[in-house]
């Protein structure tokens, strides 16, 4: 091989990959081929040098086709089209998190952007308030685009690119007296919805995928399939006698139902999260989500004795680190169960 690449750093650090070559072996003297921010660039113009050697001709790559770097905006929507394997809500998160990054670096060459251009995606989202999380998520979806289109190095995923320092929050679940509060000024279905999530500890997509195919009328509960569980595990969510006949007794005659069917066919994430926050307005109860109540059975379970086995079993959890060092603190509220009013 005649053509060489010899590594090489800028002033300002970044990398560049410098190509050599010798027409006439090691006895003539070294001529330049060209230098490159990829890698993959310069071992393409090595071959075209070598194979223009080899035909005897003077290495010109001046006349060689060039092809254009697709723009990340490119290069994003490409990606998310051959992301035939993951779920649909997946998808989702990918292009919101892939939003936030386009007006930034929606139009650079994915080929041209370095470690100051991520470096400014990550400073600007934080100016603009995005919170830790969701900065790592756009970071994380940028870099597997990248990684996608074999960009190496990858700038994304340089150790140099830091996301903003953010102080972790712990968990407020409401209190009881707040839950009774509002679930008074909700529709029944919402009702239902809510102390379904306050008994159950589920995650509110589970509870608003569920079917009646899932619905498991000897043991009392409903079944997250694994489709539809975060962790890719079924399990069982029971529920007690109370609740169980309430929801049943919305369901039309077993003879009009069907496996598709939703359990709460008039609930959505959206309609509950936004009629739970008009309750607790309307009731002078500070405001909270579903997911609060997530937490809040969590913290109750573990305040009455369960091991963080049992609890990380019962919710869904595959990590019972996360189930010890979030749910380790004890509620304010004096641990009681909601009063239900069915």
């Amino acid at each position: 091989m005649s053509a060489w690449i010899e590594p090489r750093r800028t002033k300002a650090g970044e990398p560049r990959y410098v190509v050599k070559f010798r027409p006439g072996g090691r006895v003539s003297a070294k001529h330049y081929g060209g230098s490159f921010r990829r890698r993959a660039h310069a071992q393409a113009r090595a071959r075209l040098i070598d194979g223009q050697l080899a035909l005897g001709q003077w290495p010109s790559w001046q006349i060689a086709e060039q092809t254009r770097s697709p723009s990340f905006a490119e290069a994003a929507a490409a990606w998310q089209q051959a992301r035939r394997d993951v779920r649909e809500a997946t998808a989702v998160q990918h292009g919101v998190a892939l939003k936030r990054a386009l007006p930034i670096i929606g139009a650079t060459p994915i080929d041209e952007l370095t470690i100051a251009d991520l470096d400014r995606l990550v400073s600007e989202l934080d100016a603009a308030g995005k919170a830790r999380g969701s900065i790592r998520k756009t970071k994380t979806a940028v870099a597997m685009v990248l990684d996608h289109f074999e960009i190496d190095p990858n700038p994304a995923r340089d150790p140099r690119v830091r996301l903003p320092r953010e102080e972790q929050v712990e968990p407020e679940p409401p209190e009881a007296a707040c839950i009774e509060a509002a679930a008074a000024l909700l529709r029944p279905e919402y009702r239902i919805a809510l102390y379904v999530l306050d008994a159950s500890g589920c995650r509110l997509g589970e509870l608003t995928k569920a079917t009646v195919g899932d619905l498991d009328e000897q043991r009392q509960g409903f079944r997250v399939r694994s489709a539809v569980s975060k962790t890719k595990r079924p399990r069982l969510i029971g529920l007690p006698d109370d609740l169980w006949q309430a929801l049943l007794d919305r369901l039309p005659p077993r003879e009009d139902r069907h496996g598709e069917m939703s359990l709460l066919p008039d609930v959505t994430a959206d309609r509950l999260r936004t009629a739970i926050a008009r309750a607790c307005k309307a009731a002078g109860v500070p405001v909270f989500s579903p997911h609060d109540l997530r937490h809040r059975r969590i913290s109750l379970w573990h305040r009455q004795g369960l091991s963080f086995a049992e609890v990380g079993q019962k919710v869904g959890q595959r990590s019972l680190s996360v189930t010890a060092d979030t749910y380790t603190h004890v509620l304010l509220d004096d641990y009681r169960e909601i009063a239900r009013i069915l």
